[in-house]
């Protein structure tokens, strides 16, 4: 994993080069590769630069006890055995930082991983960058976080106008063909998760590093640990339920008979945004052209890396193969990933369905719509949903992905936004 590069490299050594007029902000779902990016990227720059994680104790980071005087002396020995990380934690490095770059004329870097974990991190930031502004300081500040809705709080709640940042989804099928050789069935079954590919000769052991290292790490200290969720057993239920049925509609009744904790539609619905943004599983609305009914649809769940459904299920590869069923669940689910974890900020996502006729995915850009089919194993063509959609609704295109249509390899290595453009 450390020698692959990903695409975002070459955007963070850009951004670095440039003047600090703005925080970079790292963002992304747990396992994919935030971290490696940011230490690859500083190894190639030659400059005075500091990696710090909020989760680590940082003895060598920090100077002999004593040196910043006395009433210092406590809490560097707090920080020396990984004591609790607040706000004084943050401001020290910073002004730390601040010292050693008034020595250098290069600049300094100062990295700041799972910074979402210090209480109140964006207002102490705020404070910091502003005043970093105001004299000039040529430092460029990374920040790096596990929990994309706790990030998107305190962005919008603080930081406002002062930063800019790098998205990085799941790892893509051109990358985990690059990077681990892996083959399309492969990269349907074993999904995207780099930290799992070195375990796919033992599938029993693979499985159970998604499900312990990976889901259990991101639901209990991303979400629960980190959201307000009064019924944690609801929505572990709710992953594993969504992780079975990926490809499918549900409506949230239906979701909840089938869940042991009580619960209502309000909360269901609350808790699938809390997954999504977690990059684990979504539901996505049925599209009708309105907004408030798009709102209020029954949601279509979709896994956002095809590792979490495989891993729930107990077929091993060659067995979900030969189930043509599932296996054309996993396809579609693949499909559906790849939409959502590389859509564009102006483009939505959908489904629809009218009775009969179904249109697997609807993608919506400034009005424009283009729908896509899925063929694979023995699901069901649904041509005729596709006509039906574009007799009700003005589409730019229609798509059919697998057999008898765009080659499954070539949609999953072309950007969304392509498909929009002439045939």
């Amino acid at each position: 994993m450390n020698a692959y590069e990903r695409a975002q490299k070459s955007i963070l050594l850009e951004r670095l080069e440039e003047a600090p007029e703005r925080l970079i902000i790292i963002t992304g779902p747990r396992q994919c590769g935030k971290t490696t990016l940011v230490q690859q990227t500083l190894a190639q720059v030659d400059r005075p630069k500091r990696y710090l994680s909020v989760d680590e104790p940082d003895m060598l980071n920090l100077p002999p006890v004593g040196t910043l005087g006395s009433e210092a002396t406590s809490n560097e020995a707090s920080l020396r055995l990984g004591g609790e990380r607040d706000a004084r934690w943050l401001i020290g490095h910073w002004e730390r930082a601040r010292s050693e770059q008034s020595a250098s004329d290069a600049g300094f870097i100062l990295v700041f991983d799972e910074i979402q974990k210090i209480p109140n991190w964006s207002e102490t930031v705020k404070g910091l960058w502003d005043a970093d502004r105001r004299e000039g300081r040529n430092i460029h500040v990374i920040l790096l976080g596990s929990a994309p809705l706790l990030m998107q709080q305190g962005m919008s709640e603080s930081l406002a106008g002062r930063f800019e940042t790098i998205r990085l989804s799941h790892w893509s099928f051109p990358e985990m063909a690059a990077a681990f050789d892996f083959d399309l069935d492969s990269f349907i079954y074993f999904g995207g998760y780099p930290g799992g590919a070195s375990l796919v000769h033992d599938q029993v052991r693979w499985r159970a590093f998604i499900q312990d290292a990976l889901v259990k790490t991101n639901i209990e200290r991303d979400i629960l640990a980190m959201q307000r969720v009064d019924k944690p057993s609801l929505l572990k239920q709710l992953f594993e339920l969504s992780a079975e049925y990926s490809g499918q509609i549900l409506s949230y009744n239906k979701l909840l008979g089938q869940l042991h904790d009580a619960g209502n539609t309000t909360t269901l619905a609350r808790y699938l945004d809390l997954l999504a943004n977690a990059g684990l599983v979504a539901g996505l609305s049925k599209y009708s052209g309105g907004a408030y009914r798009r709102r209020a649809s029954i949601p279509k769940l979709t896994v956002l890396n095809t590792a979490l459904m495989s891993a729930q299920s107990t077929r091993s590869l060659e067995e979900a193969q030969a189930d043509r069923r599932f296996w054309g669940r996993m396809v579609e689910s693949a499909v559906g990933a790849h939409l959502f974890n590389n859509l564009p900020r102006s483009f939505r996502l959908h489904y629809w369905r009218e009775n009969s006729d179904e249109v697997d995915f609807v993608l919506e850009r400034a009005g424009q719509l283009l729908a896509i089919e899925v063929k694979s194993g023995e699901r069901r063509s649904s041509a005729t949903g596709l006509r039906s959609f574009a007799q009700r609704f003005r589409v730019r295109r229609s798509l059919v992905v697998g057999a008898d249509g765009i080659p499954l390899p070539e949609f999953l290595s072309t950007p969304v936004e392509s498909w929009f453009e002439d045939p």
